[in-house]
């Protein structure tokens, strides 16, 4: 072992990995690690059929990998290279080559892209108005950008203070003011460290979503947080970003987002100082303290203007004292005397300290806590039905809430919900942070929660919940039927009275709904688990399903599934149980963790089979037959396709087999039979438009093609193509498009029309660089082979 230790560590790999330009170098030393481990193992090299069985991946894309063809995936490479025995240094070295290549393949990508496409992230908050006061720590925020500046790799500010000082306030103020230094874009995120809605957030989730930011394609992320930190730092690499961090809990939650460079800034405001980040990352403390009288009186006068302010110098003193120099109140209170411009400041001063008199005092002198008495006196000039929102808008989960949804909360219709909205969001109370959709900080959230627990009874607060609940699954229930009509539906129960379930209209509409709905629905799936409401917890896993696959969130999709299982076998809901152990499976497989999945969909055969559910059971044959597909295994693909296709007609299921003749047709088609694979598709093209399913008719199409140009058919299979992408366009399926745009392309060339193919195959290049999708390096060699 010594031996091959040394003669790993003497071989020039490290070296050889720095001068790693393109995916041909990065596949010569694939090659030349694969030789050096036969010769240690005295074996012959490993053939691709030998490697196959080791990682479970397909011959030919193996094939791809050491031709140079196609920079693999970061978790691919990572195990690869395992395999072939690089060592730990090599397996950095080589990593970073990787990382490397792809950051240059998309660089002239992002050096033409617009302020919003995705390789340049613009995350910033709106800028705040009013701002006022903050010099010093300005000046010491400044200070970061100073060229000749002395220290870490990635400079880094900690404003730290307590909830309600307006650290977030003086964080996103600032960068807005520098914004144009960082030129590769900024990113921001609240890490949610003390909200009352919910757990912090989880170092993978925030990785994830600034790796998304960064135009990584969620289904291409890799699946271990390490991978993940690896890919966000390569990333960010020589870029030039500015990295916000809100509301960080503690330093282990920050360390992960941390970028490797000196090229990027990191601002973090917490309510903690982090002192373990001052201590190890030497980020610089920054206090954000109350504001001074004088800055108080500022931020009133800018809201109110001079002219109010004129004489009112005792008033504004009052009023700055009970607000406790807190910017968040101040705002409450300001909302208040703008709303009614006729009052005297004297009135509200008065009226401030009088409606505070008998509150139970709060020790300790903690601003966050006093300011309550400034929200109680807001809150008691609301109308009582605007009052009774806000109560129960602290009991929500979520990061926010529709208007929709808000009125299902309170079970009221609809026209009024968004009146008593439009009171509260005057009374500075909630704030619409973009069209229909409402939040509040969290310190009000917390109050409102107290103030429901006190005042509404148990029952109220709990058929409030189920309101919201059954609006989710209810609305999540018809727009997942939209955006899949095959899928084998599921039993819900009817909504509660008062509940205002929205009703997609299409499936452009259930996308979008799902998207503006896709954090609250986890947070209410994860809510529903924790508090006994198991249907609720299974069911809202089942309607996300779809909408995670099309837009590739599998891990969020692995997350919900697990919390729906297991909510569903503590409810003894074996229907449940089927269904999620199914979905789990297919998360899963597409995390490539195939073992697991194959338990999982075993699983749900079998309780499909105890339930005498023919749709569930053919489902799970269709999905489990994908994953064979996505393996090479063609044979047990098709063979699981038509077992599918067997139980829907057993079933009397139209929508069913739709889906599944294409699914066998194409089946055929990878195992060679064209003509079968044709017969198959055409059949199921009359039934899909029958049943409405536009997105497996533009698969069917796209099948049709590929047989028709498999049997030399070009100008059909062009025709069979066109057809696909029409549909795909039509549903904003892009990857979908530029999936079929490459096998167009495939058909123009073969048909002597080079040009129409360097033509489509550019398209399928910038749609896949758009989405930072690997396949794209695909395309860029089929063009160079063009020349």
């Amino acid at each position: 072992m010594a031996d091959r230790r040394a003669e790993a560590e003497s071989s020039g790999f490290v070296p050889a990995a720095a001068e790693v330009r393109t995916t041909q170098d990065l596949a010569r030393l694939l090659r030349e690690l694969r030789r050096r481990e036969a010769r240690q193992e005295g074996a012959a090299p490993l053939t691709y059929r030998a490697l196959a069985a080791k990682t479970g991946w397909s011959r030919g894309i193996l094939g791809e990998y050491f031709r140079g063809q196609v920079l693999a995936p970061t978790d691919r490479f990572d195990v690869l290279i395992r395999v072939l025995g690089a060592t730990p240094a090599e397996q950095r070295a080589l990593a970073t080559a990787r990382d490397r290549i792809e950051e240059e393949r998309r660089r002239p990508a992002r050096a033409t892209a617009g302020p919003d496409e995705p390789g340049i992230p613009r995350q910033l908050p709106p800028a705040p108005s009013g701002f006022v006061g903050r010099q010093a720590q300005l000046a010491q925020l400044d200070a970061l950008l100073d060229p000749d500046r002395r220290g870490p790799a990635a400079p880094v500010a900690v404003l730290s203070g307590t909830a309600g000082a307006g650290k977030t306030t003086l964080a996103v103020h600032w960068a807005h003011r520098v914004r144009d230094r960082f030129p590769a874009g900024q990113l921001y995120l609240d890490l949610r460290g003390f909200a009352p809605s919910g757990p912090a957030m989880a170092a993978d989730e925030a990785v994830r979503s600034f790796l998304e930011a960064l135009g990584v394609r969620p289904e291409r992320l890799p699946v271990n947080l390490a991978a993940q930190v690896g890919r966000y730092r390569s990333l960010l690499a020589d870029r030039r970003v500015l990295i916000v961090l809100d509301n960080a809990h503690d330093a282990d939650q920050v360390r992960p987002l941390l970028p490797g460079t000196d090229t990027c800034l990191v601002v973090v405001t917490s309510r903690s100082q982090l002192s373990g980040l001052v201590a190890a990352e030497c980020a610089r403390p920054i206090e954000v303290d109350l504001l001074t009288p004088a800055e108080a009186g500022e931020l009133l006068t800018n809201r109110l203007g001079p002219e109010r302010m004129t004489g009112a110098a005792p008033a504004t003193s009052q009023i700055v004292e009970r607000c406790a120099r807190l910017p968040l109140a101040l705002a409450v209170v300001a909302a208040r005397a703008a709303a009614h411009p006729r009052f005297p400041l004297a009135v509200l001063a008065r009226e401030l300290t009088e409606s505070s008199h008998g509150l139970t005092p709060f020790e300790g002198g903690d601003p966050s806590t006093d300011v309550r008495a400034v929200f109680s006196w807001s809150y008691r000039q609301l109308s009582p039905e605007a009052g009774r929102l806000f109560r129960l808008l602290g009991l929500a989960p979520g990061p926010d809430i529709s208007t929709a949804a808000a009125a299902s909360l309170a079970g009221i219709p609809l026209d009024r919900g968004r009146r008593l909205l439009t009171e509260l969001g005057r009374a500075h109370l909630v704030a619409e942070h973009s069209p229909g959709r409402f939040t509040f900080h969290d310190l009000l959230r917390a109050y409102a929660a107290e103030l429901a627990g006190s005042t509404d009874p148990a029952d109220d607060r709990r058929d409030a919940a189920r309101r919201f609940l059954d609006h989710l699954l209810h609305t999540a229930h018809a727009a997942a039927l939209l955006l899949q009509p095959g899928r084998d539906p599921i039993v819900i129960a009817a909504a509660q009275p008062g509940c205002r379930p929205e009703r997609p209209a299409d499936y452009r509409e259930a996308f979008a709904w799902f998207t503006a709905e896709h954090r609250t629905l986890l947070a209410a799936a994860g809510y529903a688990a924790e508090t006994g409401h198991h249907a609720y917890a299974w069911q809202l896993a089942w309607t996300m399903v779809d909408f995670f696959q099309r837009r590739g969130h599998w891990h969020d999709q692995a997350t919900t599934q697990r919390a729906g299982l297991a909510a569903a076998r503590l409810a003894g809901d074996r229907a449940g149980q089927a269904n999620t152990h199914r979905d789990l499976a297919r998360a899963y497989a597409r995390l490539h963790r195939y073992a697991e999945a194959d338990t999982h969909f075993r699983y749900a055969l079998d309780l499909f089979e105890e339930l005498s559910d023919l749709p569930g059971k053919a489902r799970t044959h269709r999905a489990l037959g994908s994953m064979l597909d996505v393996q090479g295994r063609h044979h047990d693909a098709l063979h699981h396709a038509r077992q599918a296709l067997d139980l829907y007609r057993a079933a009397g299921d139209l929508v069913g087999q739709a889906s599944t003749l294409n699914a066998v047709g194409w089946a055929h088609a990878m195992l060679g039979d064209n003509r079968q694979a044709l017969a198959y598709c055409q059949r199921a093209l009359p039934l899909l438009r029958r049943t409405g399913d536009r997105h497996g008719e533009a698969n069917t199409w796209d099948s049709l093609g590929y047989a028709h140009h498999q049997l030399g058919d070009y100008p059909e299979a062009v025709r069979c193509y066109q057809r696909s992408l029409a549909m795909y366009r039509e549903i904003g399926e892009q990857y979908d498009e530029a999936d079929t745009l490459t096998r167009l392309g495939e058909t123009h060339l073969v048909a002597g029309q080079p040009g129409a193919a360097r033509q489509v195959w550019r398209r399928a290049q910038e749609i896949l660089d758009q989405l930072g999708h690997p396949a794209a390096e695909k395309v860029r060699a089929r063009l160079a082979r063009l020349g």
